[in-house]
């Protein structure tokens, strides 16, 4: 009898830790996100903009206050550090862009390095094929030359990255031209497959180049 108690007893604590996760709705983990956020600017002390302030002060934002624009419809944030050499990437113009990046889990603290090809998989460049169309900008990574890609296993650019083209150049370092460097902190909804699966916001710090 205590033997048969003890496994009814078991069933019930299984039973009750699975009910207990399957009641974590998909609005707690937006929650969790935000708040994941909102720490991540708190501790690093990070002054937001409003867009009317980034436009106003010329499309910069102020790195020696640590400014981030952060963009209402999308929920992502973006520090231009260099707005680069070069050009803007032009109406209805592809270009291959190159970038060297790192990918930080907001979720799991402020220095979960989650993946990079700067201090790892350093020989790969990540290359993608960029497009302006009118001003709005797609992007697929270039199978086979991406680490993004052979990590989620998908071509497409998350949008939280495609964010930064509208007001960066796109330089090419043979021609001695600076690369444009920008931080964002990205949004499961803007983000990569696994972020968008499992909700957690990164932060990011990509560098960009025009490629051939």
């Amino acid at each position: 009898m205590k033997k048969l108690n003890l496994i009814i007893m078991t069933l019930v604590a299984v039973m009750a830790l699975a009910a207990c996760n399957d009641g974590v709705t998909y609005a707690d983990l937006k929650k969790k996100e935000r708040n994941a956020i909102n720490r991540y600017i708190t501790s690093h002390k990070i002054q937001k903009i409003t867009e009317a302030e980034f436009e106003k002060k010329g499309f910069v934002t102020d790195t020696t206050k640590n400014e981030y624009v952060l963009f209402e419809s999308t929920g992502v944030y973006m520090q231009i550090v260099r707005k680069g050499g070069g050009e803007k990437l032009k109406d209805g113009e592809t270009a291959t862009v190159l970038c060297r990046f790192k990918e930080y889990n907001i979720l799991e603290g402020d220095s979960a390095l989650q993946l990079t090809n700067i201090t790892q998989y350093s020989w790969q460049v990540d290359k993608m094929s960029v497009k302006n169309t009118s001003g709005t900008f797609t992007g697929s990574f270039i199978s086979g030359e991406s680490l993004m890609y052979s990590k989620y296993s998908t071509q497409a650019v998350p949008s939280g990255w495609l964010v930064p083209f509208t007001y960066i150049n796109l330089g090419r370092i043979p021609k001695g031209e600076e690369t444009a460097l920008v931080r964002l902190i990205v949004p499961h909804t803007q983000g990569q497959s696994d972020a968008s699966s499992n909700v957690y916001p990164c932060l990011y710090e990509l560098s960009l180049e025009r490629g051939r």
